[in-house]
């Protein structure tokens, strides 16, 4: 008995450093395969497990450790930011645009040209509820292209586009305004793939001009500032981790 109590005490090492807010579950086992984390002094394996009551765990020789209030935020990143927590090439990241007393840490990715609603948290449960692929959040962009588009194209990136050597699901993608040589479309993804849409696009003959993710399940980037922060709603992460049960999806108006 003694010894299952003991054991009902481990949890996943990438699990504890994703409650701390080091990093997302998967980022932290890059940390882990890296050989960035001790514990107790000696080099993590992927598998390992720890005690947080007991356990000491560095990351790049700091202490982690859990932190007591939680986090989510919303930011409208602007491009010319990576999503990254630092950045070896020295360039800026999402994390100088934000200012709390606390470890946060990107759940999912924008890539450097493209701009808009990104969701940051100290939160390693929530933040692996946003990411497991099996909840299949709607997520919405505005997306201007050139030159024009044609039905062909738009039934094309419909119905699913082979990009790195496997097919994309089906999508919606409608027109929102159409002039010369620049036409506005809006993409509802439910995967999300590295550069997924700028790889849709080209495979099709389009230049992405713009990028913007305007909302993520239930919630909406609405009127906030480029380059600008507010933390989220209560209802709104009630909302996006009832969402997250692919038994009770939920509409994105």
């Amino acid at each position: 008995m003694l010894n299952i109590m003991l054991n009902n005490n481990l949890v996943r090492l990438q699990k504890y450093m994703a409650d701390c807010g080091v990093a997302s579950r998967r980022k932290s086992e890059e940390l882990i395969e890296m050989g960035k984390v001790k514990v107790n002094g000696h080099v993590a394996r992927i598998g390992d497990k720890v005690n947080p009551k007991k356990d000491l765990v560095t990351v790049r020789g700091k202490k982690i450790t859990k932190e007591e209030k939680l986090y989510y935020i919303m930011l409208n990143k602007p491009r010319g930011y990576v999503t990254t927590v630092s950045d070896e090439l020295g360039r800026k990241t999402v994390m100088d645009l934000v200012d709390v007393d606390a470890r946060v840490y990107p759940v999912g990715r924008l890539d450097k040209d493209s701009e808009g609603l990104l969701i940051l948290t100290n939160d390693g449960s929530f933040a692996n509820a946003l990411t497991h692929p099996k909840h299949n959040y709607a997520k919405v962009y505005r997306v201007t292209v050139r030159p024009s588009v044609s039905d062909e194209m738009l039934d094309k990136l419909r119905n699913g586009i082979e990009i790195d050597g496997r097919k994309t699901a089906p999508c919606d993608v409608n027109v929102i305004t159409e002039e010369e040589g620049r036409v506005v479309l809006e993409f509802i993804l439910r995967e999300g793939r590295n550069r997924q849409i700028r790889k849709m696009c080209e495979a099709v003959n389009l230049e992405v001009a713009r990028l913007k993710r305007i909302s993520i399940g239930p919630v909406k980037l609405g009127m906030l500032k480029t380059g600008k922060t507010r933390f989220l709603t209560d209802n709104e992460v009630k909302k996006l981790l009832r969402s997250s049960n692919p038994t009770q999806t939920e509409k994105t108006e």
